[in-house]
């Protein structure tokens, strides 16, 4: 795999909570902000996927939205 070295900048009350969150899960900060923007990226798709279902089949219904919050476990 290649990789980019990139720069970024963070609030300080951020950086902090990420530093103790990648400690936390035994990560480099690298590796925890990689796996964050992952994360983010499937979230993104998976609200484009659902946009494109709602344009077709009309907008899910609070049932259908409870429903799936209990399998989902939230």
């Amino acid at each position: 795999m290649t990789t980019e070295r990139l720069t970024i900048s963070l609030e300080a009350g951020l950086a902090g909570a990420v530093r103790k969150a990648a400690a936390a899960d035994d990560q480099n900060m690298s590796a925890w902000l990689a796996d964050a923007a992952r994360r983010r990226l499937v979230t993104r798709g998976l609200r484009d996927v659902i946009a494109d279902w709602e344009a077709t089949h009309g907008a899910f219904t609070e049932a259908e939205l409870a429903q799936a919050r209990a399998e989902l476990g939230h």
